[in-house]
């Protein structure tokens, strides 16, 4: 066991102030740092990793979890800068250390993002025929039901059935069901090793538990204040020894997404002889910003005791509430304070707390040639054309990969997602356990599309009746081997679906011999398969309200399309090999830049950041706070700590915006209870 004694101080550890030095410097143990905003935290844990190597542990002892693979690579930077031997500290978010880890177990694993795997989740839910069981009450839809999935498995409730009837008893006749869509669908991934960014800890806390090498000696944790019950498993499966967490119960926003605010409230309750240290001192805000966050958290439980400390000192002005006749008004006015203001563009921020006031904003700001980046609008690697692109890509390293071959036969018309995972079905047993040898070398003599399986229980109906006959495709010509393929006589294959197949199987044929990259990126994007996709993108982009193609729209959105794919072009030229180019695609897509200028922000997307200019729009009851959602997100607490973190985004300048009506939605307003409990008095 490591004895820690005091020694001389060096950087990063000289930069803390004694609050932070007596945090980062603990014993091993059950340690929980609480870090009010603005009062170091990043430092703190760059302090605590120097001195855990200062003392002793290796690189490889020490596992950093953090929310985003960004602020980790930041940590471990600071660190190394000092101490060099601290870039081979394992550090990452939950997910990302789970997926390298899992991967050294299992190197044919493949990780899937939600909105990919959704398509597979759909693909298996439109197998059942709700209308024939005769329930009055309504399914859910796929969609809805994937993303209640995730929410279960994120509360590591024991049962569904139990967990569905205390949220939804009204569904309960559907609960059976339900099972059996997750049971298939976890039976497909595993089949095809396929994880999502759910499965994904379960894998590695069932790997864990089974009792696989595990070197860390001390785990840390940031943002500990918004881990849920299966990410809570996680650190416990992981845990030896040493466990130092850092948080702030006055900044969980995140009950909507399962995060679970007792897991830091009872810290000290669950380790024996943990300690609690606190950070008080705000290094961001002017003093009069941290009264008005300060005065409007008291009225929430303090479940350790804390205030926040002025550094700064006070400005001398408190910040001001702008009050409109109507919204329209109040935007408009916000985009003339900030054209005339004196701030660099970049360090204004406009939060809101939901989505719903971002697009009259940023139409304001447009309009008076302002720049703005929306955070949370549609990335370079979320936008279609990318998507499909690295799906071909990823379906040519692995043929097993059914989800990346339902997301292609998405554009095959005719074709929809359950089609497309029986034909995936069938190419693999044609091809022995391999999709890509069913299209080009099918063992005709065995036998697919067989009979279903029934349930009238499960909602489970057999469409197989007969098979469809290929006579219908022979004037289309088609190679005379790609004919023979038994896939064709699928009952429900259409012409176009038919000719899209045969378009990949000409482009399967070309790429087979080639093993450069681009040479197979190049042959993709000039492939017919991939003209389809791109029309067919481009026609969806180019209608009209009344649904026609505007053609000067088509050609434009066309050649946005190929524009767009030609950066992922140049993207791939600085990689010898197509897996390890798509695995850095996959892990990375998330932590794009979004533009510059002006911040467009949802008060959940601007947490951990700061900006010398803030204005918070929409301060009115049933907006801020927004009564409808934090009912099932931890009620006005949760809302009063939503307001906390906006406050605090600010150093210099804060305005509070607030209309009496909103002219659209014809609703008149009250200002909000935050404004009155900050001791604002609104007539």
């Amino acid at each position: 066991m490591i004895q820690f004694h005091p020694k001389r101080v060096e950087l990063p550890l000289s930069k803390l102030n004694t609050e932070q030095l007596q945090a980062a410097t603990a014993p091993l143990g059950h340690n929980l740092v609480i870090a009010s905003a603005g009062t170091g935290k990043t430092s703190t844990i760059v302090g605590r990793i120097a001195y855990l190597l200062e003392e002793g542990l290796k690189p490889e002892e020490i596992l950093l979890l953090t929310f985003t693979n960004k602020a980790a690579a930041e940590m471990k930077e600071r660190v190394a800068n000092v101490l060099p031997q601290a870039k081979n500290i394992e550090a990452g978010t939950f997910h990302s250390v789970s997926y390298k880890w899992l991967k050294k177990l299992n190197k044919n694993l493949v990780l899937k993002q939600p909105k990919d795997l959704r398509i597979l989740f759909k693909s298996i839910y439109d197998k059942r025929d709700f209308s024939r069981l005769g329930i009055e009450e309504k399914p859910y839809s796929a969609n809805y039901l994937f993303d209640l999935y995730s929410l279960y498995l994120n509360s590591n409730a024991p049962s569904f059935e139990e967990w569905l009837i205390s949220r939804a008893p009204a569904q309960e006749e559907y609960a059976i069901i339900y099972e059996d869509i997750f049971d298939e669908y976890e039976m497909v991934k595993k089949e095809h090793n396929l994880v999502d960014f759910n499965s994904l800890l379960i894998e590695m806390i069932n790997a864990l538990k089974s009792g696989i090498q595990n070197p860390y000696k001390e785990i840390l944790v940031d943002e500990y204040q918004d881990t849920n019950p299966l990410q809570n498993e996680f650190i416990e499966s992981v845990k030896k020894n040493s466990l130092f967490c850092v948080g702030d119960y006055d900044q969980s926003i995140y009950a909507f997404n399962g995060a679970d605010i007792s897991i830091i409230s009872t810290f000290d309750k669950r380790y024996e002889n943990a300690k609690v240290y606190t950070l008080k001192k705000n290094y961001r805000s002017y003093g009069e910003i941290l009264d008005i966050a300060n005065k409007v958290i008291k009225n929430n439980p303090r479940i350790y005791p804390k205030t926040l400390e002025v550094t700064r000192g006070y400005c001398g002005e408190f910040p001001k509430v702008l009050i409109y006749n109507d919204t329209f008004e109040e935007y408009r006015d916000i985009a003339s304070r900030i054209l005339t203001s004196t701030t660099k563009r970049d360090e204004i921020a406009v939060l809101f707390r939901n989505n719903s006031s971002a697009d009259a904003i940023e139409a304001m700001l447009r309009e008076k040639g302002i720049e703005c980046r929306r955070k949370g609008g549609v990335s370079f690697f979320d936008s279609r054309e990318i998507k499909i692109t690295l799906d071909i890509l990823t379906f040519l390293i692995n043929p097993k990969d059914i989800m990346a071959f339902i997301h292609i036969f998405e554009y095959a018309k005719g074709v929809g997602s359950a089609i497309a995972g029986e034909i995936f079905e069938a190419l693999n047993i044609l091809g022995d356990g391999n999709a890509i040898e069913g299209f080009l070398n099918p063992d005709t003599t065995k036998k697919i599309f067989t009979k279903k399986r029934t349930s009238y229980q499960l909602g489970l109906f057999d469409d197989f009746v007969t098979l469809g006959s290929v006579s219908k495709f022979k004037d289309l010509g088609f190679e005379e081997e790609f004919l023979s393929n038994p896939i064709l006589r699928h009952p429900k294959l259409s012409t176009e679906g038919a000719e899209f197949l045969h378009y990949f199987y000409q482009f399967l044929k070309r790429v087979k011999r080639l093993k450069n990259p681009m040479s197979i990126f190049n042959e993709l994007i000039n492939s017919k398969m991939f003209q389809i996709i791109v029309m067919s993108l481009a026609r969806e982009r180019a209608k009209d309200k009344n649904g026609k193609i505007d053609e000067d729209r088509f050609e434009e959105a066309k050649d946005k399309i190929q524009n767009k794919v030609k950066v992922l072009g140049n993207l791939l030229r600085n990689y010898t090999e197509l897996e390890r180019f798509l695995n850095a695609m996959v892990l990375g897509a998330s932590e794009m830049s979004e533009g510059k200028g002006v911040n467009l922000l949802t008060v959940h997307a601007s947490k951990g950041l700061e900006f010398e200019e803030v204005y918070i729009v929409d301060m009115m009851e049933g907006r801020f706070p927004n009564i409808k959602l934090s009912k099932p997100a931890g009620g006005i607490e949760e809302e009063r700590r939503l307001f906390y973190v906006a406050v605090t985004r600010a150093k210099d300048k804060l305005f509070f915006a607030l209309a009496n009506r909103d002219r659209i939605r014809n609703q008149e307003y009250e200002p909000s209870r935050f404004l009155t409990e900050a001791g604002y008095r609104i007539n």
